[in-house]
């Protein structure tokens, strides 16, 4: 093959390669770019599948998020570091999340007390649903410095 017709064959290549490129990126923007995530609200079983005075991380990997029994009542924790965004650990023995990325630490209840962390972990909404189940909300939060965890739902009474 000569140089002229080696030339020839791949100026046509690549005109043929920019070609298909530019046909599947149009049809690609016809294809509208959608986020599938989780839903916001889910339901976390039932009241009594709890044990009084735990941590629940069943839900902490597909929704980020931890459910706290006590004796009165059930609150929901985002498992979002209020520092960078990472998600925490829950370290049973010590009874406190710690952060893995910058050293931040959170009692059981949420309330930061060492590391850069700027705030408390933010509660989620929790109600029971019409089929007695634990219903969360992660689309609904509620904030420690603006007094928010007194309000009805950052805190659910089951007694």
């Amino acid at each position: 093959m000569s140089r002229k017709n080696f030339l020839n064959v791949a100026g046509w290549f690549a005109f043929f390669s920019f070609l298909a490129t530019a046909v599947v990126g149009a049809i690609r923007l016809m294809v509208p770019r959608v986020l599938y995530e989780a839903p916001s609200a889910f339901k976390a079983g039932y009241p009594e599948d709890y044990i009084v005075g735990k941590v629940n991380e069943n839900y902490k990997d597909e929704y980020r998020v931890w459910i706290v029994r006590e004796i009165d009542g059930f609150y929901a924790l985002a498992a979002i570091c209020t520092h960078l965004g990472c998600t925490p650990r829950w370290l049973s023995l010590e009874k406190m999340f710690k952060c893995p990325c910058h050293g931040s630490g959170y009692h059981k209840d949420g309330v930061n007390f060492e590391g850069p962390t700027p705030r408390p972990l933010e509660r989620l909404k929790i109600t029971l649903a019409d089929d007695g189940q634990l219903l969360v909300d992660r689309n609904i939060k509620f904030l420690y410095e603006k007094q928010e965890w007194s309000k009805p739902d950052a805190y659910l009474n089951y007694g």
